[in-house]
């Protein structure tokens, strides 16, 4: 049996077509066996009733209000509780504003799993190079270069959960769901959770992700803190493994992509620059150089990102930074990369970012010595 897992708060707009989809794809992939599930938080605009009046015709459906920490995470662990009680194969995770969400995402996302040979599906999309700026700038380099997996999207939102995994996550510490993990931390730590647990992970080509996207420089500040935050905290746990990991090797990726285009992104190239200008600190762990390069031009170059990152990294484990103040530098990795990329296609974008990811491999040593 799967469990369709959609967390939502205030997605009215979306949610319905979500629902609608999943429920056919339970019932072309899985001859039904399935139920759809919405783990809200508190909306105020009927997302939970337009959910129920969706069109599923015979797979069954449930919507509740979660409890605890108002955020992603809790959303998702009573979505864990649920599959637990209900003793689901696979939990498939969408995101509630999701507008290309397709039938057979549901066979991607869930098949691998049932079938034997997955514990934990990661999406692998074709993005617009101006969105997911998390995790083109930190979650997708740090992580595959730490741990050894090279996995394009690990806070990519949509996810295959297997009951060995759904499992794992239930078992960790309570104390774990009052950290960032309740809120956008969620998904880095399932995913390297499912990597530093030995779990086979596998990638589902799912095609162009279509949704609500936010301009960095207004809307994923918190965003940003909380996932970076969990980021650094899972280092911690796990820095006897990332530290003897040698090399690098591709996620296998299950299915094709189909050739789409994903839709334009604008980003407000200036607003980025001056709040970066203007909201760097002196920080006495990063050096003069990257500070005057973020105060006096807004932007830090490739080189620049990787040492600020370590170095925010090495701080943050002597418990002397909040991940608050890395913001700024974010704002100029981000804005940097878009002077860059002006005028190039997605894909020769992607190669900008995949030589970011090369220096975050050959940094490593050094950020081993330095921990």
């Amino acid at each position: 049996m799967i469990v369709v897992g959609i967390p939502s708060y205030n997605n009215a707009d979306t949610i319905r077509k979500v629902a609608e989809v999943a429920a056919e794809g339970l019932r072309k992939y899985f001859s039904g066996k399935g139920i759809l599930v919405n783990s809200d938080g508190g909306s105020s605009d009927g997302t939970r009733e337009t959910f129920m009046n969706s069109e599923t015709e015979n797979i069954e459906k449930v919507s509740f209000e979660y409890r605890g920490i108002p955020g992603k995470g809790s959303a998702m662990r009573a979505i864990f509780e649920y599959a637990e009680n209900a003793g689901a194969d696979a939990i498939v995770f969408l995101d509630s504003d999701l507008r290309s969400v397709e039938p057979w995402w549901i066979d991607r996302l869930a098949g691998p799993i049932v079938s034997g040979d997955a514990d934990y599906i990661a999406p692998y999309y074709l993005r617009h190079k101006y969105d997911g700026t998390i995790t083109n700038h930190i979650c997708y380099p740090m992580t595959s270069a730490l741990y050894g997996k090279k996995i394009r999207q690990p806070i990519g939102g949509d996810f295959g959960v297997g009951r060995k995994a759904y499992t794992l996550y239930l078992k960790k510490p309570k104390d774990v769901w009052k950290t960032n993990v309740a809120r956008f931390g969620i998904d880095i730590w399932m995913t390297t959770t499912a990597i530093a647990s030995g779990l086979e992970v596998v990638q589902a080509a799912l095609g162009v992700k279509i949704h609500d996207v936010k301009d960095p420089g207004k809307h994923l500040s918190p965003m940003f803190v909380q996932v970076v935050s969990t980021l650094f905290s899972l280092m911690i746990e796990h820095e006897d493994m990332w530290k003897s990991s040698n090399g690098i090797e591709r996620v296998p990726v299950v299915g094709e992509s189909p050739n789409v285009e994903p839709e334009e992104i604008a980003v407000d190239l200036e607003n980025l620059k001056n709040k970066a200008r203007e909201e760097v600190e002196n920080l006495d762990f990063i050096s003069g150089e990257i500070l005057n390069h973020v105060r006096s031009e807004g932007v830090v170059n490739t080189e620049e990102w990787v040492e600020t990152v370590q170095s925010f990294a090495l701080t943050f484990r002597k418990e002397e930074i909040s991940v608050e103040k890395m913001i700024p530098f974010y704002f100029a990795r981000v804005a940097s990369f878009v002077e860059e990329t002006q005028g190039m296609s997605t894909e020769e974008a992607e190669e900008i970012i995949e030589e970011q990811l090369n220096m975050f491999m050959e940094k490593k040593e050094e950020l081993i010595e330095r921990w």
